[in-house]
């Protein structure tokens, strides 16, 4: 990637004459909320599982929004967690492209999982001092998928009226119930849901690009978010 002169080497005058070190691009940012379903979690039998995610990523023209949907046909609400975070980090890291990504669950198995569990996991050769670890394999395939980039894993309370969680969870509750899902990234149906809902007087006052560019500028800022509002 072609790096360029920032200001204080362009007032200083360092330039290619004088072999200056190009600055480091910074990293697009992402934004990505995740919610995850399994029609009769925890009951006996098969129970369809889902998984639903919101991306949202800058570009030129305004905000690019982009849903992610992953099912299994005998899952846990635990397992689409880590299913659909895998899957979102995958399609991010598609083209090789190193992304500052916030990813932003109710899931607290998911989150203090990344945030909490895993790093001593790691340092214990994939191993607990309470028994085997449960959905292993999931784990090892997020943390691998995570390593492709620069990543914060933040809390919101569910179904709390969060916009983006609540659609989040509706994409997962769909993918469970019709049990499909895009093979990568598909248009997000996200402004016609909320244009929807507003239709009912819900999130009137909601603006989602400005809840977006608020959390970039955080994240460009180098802030680390432990809960969303």
């Amino acid at each position: 990637m072609r790096g360029f002169a920032t200001r204080k080497e362009k007032a200083t005058g360092c330039g290619r004459g004088n072999n200056y070190l190009p600055a480091v691009p910074t990293p697009p940012i992402a934004i990505v909320h995740l919610d995850e379903s399994c029609l009769g979690n925890g009951r006996e039998g098969d129970n369809p599982g889902g998984a639903g995610a919101l991306v949202e990523v800058k570009i030129k023209s305004g905000i690019q929004r982009r849903d992610v949907t992953r099912h299994q046909p005998a899952s846990t609400n635990n397992r689409m967690a880590l299913i659909g975070s895998t899957a979102v980090l995958q399609v991010l890291g598609g083209k090789g492209t190193r992304m500052k990504v916030l990813m932003v669950s109710d899931s607290q198995y998911l989150i203090r999982g990344m945030r909490e569990w895993v790093p001593g996991w790691i340092r214990r050769n994939w191993t607990r001092k309470g028994g085997p670890i449960e959905n292993l394999e999931l784990w090892q395939a997020l943390v691998e998928a995570a390593r492709a980039h620069d990543v914060q894993w933040t809390w919101v309370r569910g179904h709390a009226g969060h916009p983006k969680n609540e659609y989040a969870n509706d994409l997962a509750v769909e993918a469970a119930r019709n049990q499909g899902s895009a093979a990568g990234a598909a248009e997000s149906g996200f402004v016609a849901w909320l244009e929807k809902k507003r239709g009912k007087k819900q999130y009137l006052d909601y603006d989602p690009d400005a809840a977006f560019l608020a959390l970039e500028r955080r994240l460009a800022a180098g802030d680390q978010i432990g809960i969303i509002e």
